[in-house]
């Protein structure tokens, strides 16, 4: 199953934080049956996305050397990853911040921090979404 017969299977997430990376692998994996591949930087996620070839990006929005901005703008340039549904994820979600990052491409926008329970529900709502 992929996504091309609209079936979400594959996540990558990009996240700085260890012990985020741990509980968010556990609630998309263990709970929400999704296989995922976590990156630690920017600079990982560009080396290991299209290898992977998810069906949708999470990406943390403030991590260090290239941010979540930066980094979605940097995938977009990968012709295999230019379609991909991203989502930031991020405990910046004011009204403006989160219209910000919709109009540079993100589908969606989960807070943090987020609930392991809910998060792979989180993730496939807005990934049912995408054609809307």
């Amino acid at each position: 199953m992929s996504a091309l017969n609209g079936v979400l299977n594959r996540v990558l997430y990009v996240e700085d934080e260890p012990d985020i990376q741990a509980v968010a692998k556990i609630a998309l994996e263990m709970v929400g049956g999704l296989d995922v591949k976590i990156c630690s930087s920017g600079q990982d996620a560009l080396r290991e996305a299209q290898g992977f070839a998810p069906d949708i990006i999470l990406l943390d929005v403030m991590m260090p050397g290239m941010d979540g901005p930066t980094t979605l703008q940097a995938l977009r340039t990968i012709p295999t990853l230019a379609q991909t549904p991203v989502v930031f994820m991020t405990a910046k979600v004011q009204p403006a911040e989160v219209i910000r990052y919709t109009s540079i491409g993100a589908l969606g926008v989960i807070p943090k921090p987020f609930d392991p329970m809910t998060l792979a529900s989180q993730v496939k709502a807005i990934w049912a979404k995408r054609h809307d």
